[in-house]
């Protein structure tokens, strides 16, 4: 290998590249180790294709060198092993004058570039920068990816009942669609939260997602806000203004509370909907439009339909697929959960340090009716964050409209019950078990006291139903 001075080390407090070298020669591995070494990569080797394999399976790599000829897994196979990894490392293959067209092969199918026998020390250094550059720039795309499908993706669509089991897999199927979904569900449910999660998980979620509320707004400044308008279309426009419509191209439009809509501008909404073109307020010219149409209601838009107060046809048009979402007491076993959601993130927000929840006031937050739905409690675990003074969230943290609730003032709980029947047994003893150690924070003794069973009993359903895992989980957090 010819030799050159070590130059251009990582900046201080840069992470090493980490580097799989894999050779059958491990001698020639050692010195290409010592060489990358020197100009801080972290290298890993491997001398032999099949080890090199298994390390692919080990952990993740920036850069994976490989010899193309080995005599158990080539190179190409290395290749092959290391493009399927999430996110690939890049890939150079190492090969002889003979081999070249085989390299050139390997360049066709995913590898970064290849260099000659001897190696050029240089070469080699300067390559693999730029190799590591390109894969560190992937992974980084795919944590941004992955931190936001923790917001916007169905994972952030809390809920393990069964009712939001059914939810959550209905929006899988319809997501990838361009289908026009209108989600209902009363105020608080989380209605815009599912229609963010459709759009991220569709193929539009690189355009825009463009949210408008038909309630808050005059019939005028709606349709100017949603066609837009030209100077002088009326007396305060005074330049061209771009609507919603016109905004969201190619993306997403989310029109919330729709059964507000009043009757002339449902009118246009539906003749845009029909030729996929706006005409901006005060202007003659069409515009053409690609959106794909997300609405949400609070209303029984069947009945307004009958008052004569919305379009059948805009309705069927709105209502390709229809998404319900249950309100928080029909989904109560989903309330811890939420309280352990919501507790993390105004604990971050606030740089508050919580250490959980009182027995006594998950007691309290579960016996509560939640007429607000999920938005209430969001709003109440936040509360609850901001005054709390020691670290534990109890029933003095607790607002007023729940610090004065009377325990015998609970919630029936015939709603809940009813949407158990028909489901397995051990799922149901599964979800009472899970859902107790939650409540009492994980804490086994008083857990098997509230379920009415002994506390070895209870350790053998924990190992049964996996829940040990759970359990450790939610007591690091």
């Amino acid at each position: 290998m010819a030799s050159r001075q070590a130059t251009d080390r990582p900046r201080s407090g840069e992470p090493p590249i980490e580097v799989l070298i894999v050779d059958n020669d491990e001698s020639h591995a050692r010195a290409v180790a010592e060489s990358l070494d020197r100009i801080g990569c972290r290298c890993h080797v491997a001398t032999s294709g099949s080890r090199g394999a298994q390390m692919l399976e080990e952990r993740p790599y920036d850069v994976v060198l490989t010899d193309l000829v080995m005599s158990d897994v080539d190179g190409l196979e290395i290749l092959s092993r290391a493009k399927q990894q999430t996110p690939d490392p890049e890939v150079i293959l190492i090969t002889g004058h003979g081999t070249i067209p085989s390299a050139v092969t390997a360049m066709q199918r995913g590898a970064f570039n290849y260099l000659l026998k001897p190696l050029d020390v240089g070469q080699l250094r300067a390559v693999t920068k730029k190799a590591a550059e390109g894969a560190r720039l992937r992974r980084a795309n795919v944590e941004l990816k992955r931190r936001l499908d923790e917001r916007f993706g169905f994972e952030g669509v809390i809920g393990q009942s069964p009712q939001m089991r059914d939810v959550i897999e209905r929006l899988k199927r319809i997501a990838p669609t361009d289908a026009s979904v209108l989600i209902e569900g009363e105020t608080g449910t989380g209605k815009e939260l599912v229609a963010q999660a459709i759009h991220q998980n569709s193929p539009r979620k690189g355009k825009p997602f463009v949210a408008l509320n038909c309630a808050a707004l005059s019939e005028n400044i709606l349709e100017s806000e949603l066609f837009g308008h030209v100077k002088g279309a009326f007396t305060d426009a005074s330049s061209d203004r771009v609507g919603k419509f016109e905004y969201a191209h190619g993306g997403t439009l989310f029109l919330d509370e729709v059964g507000d809509m009043p009757m002339a501008t449902q009118i246009k909404l539906l003749r845009v909907l029909e030729n996929s073109e706006v005409t901006r307020v005060g202007s003659n010219d069409p515009i053409k439009v690609n959106v794909r149409i997300l609405s949400a209601t609070n209303r029984n838009l069947e009945d307004s339909i009958n008052a004569g107060t919305f379009r059948r046809d805009l309705y069927h048009r709105l209502k390709v697929v229809t998404v319900r979402l249950p309100t928080l007491q029909e989904r109560s076993a989903d309330i811890p959960v939420l309280i352990d959601h919501f507790l993390k993130l105004f604990a971050k927000r606030h740089n508050k340090q919580i250490k959980g929840v009182t027995s006594a006031a998950r007691r309290r937050l579960l016996a509560f009716e939640w007429p607000g739905n999920v938005r209430q409690l969001r709003n109440v675990v936040e509360s609850m964050v901001v005054v709390d003074y020691d670290g534990l969230l109890d029933l003095d943290d607790l607002p007023e409209e729940l610090a004065d609730q009377q325990p015998s003032e609970r919630a029936s709980p015939s709603a809940s019950l009813t949407v158990l029947v028909g489901r397995p047994l051990q799922e149901i003893e599964r979800l009472f078990i899970a859902e107790t150690l939650r409540v009492t924070g994980g804490n086994r003794e008083e857990a098997a006291g509230m379920l009415g069973i002994a506390q070895r009993t209870l350790y053998r359903k924990i190992k049964e139903f996996k829940l040990a895992q759970e359990t450790t989980a939610r007591r690091k957090g």
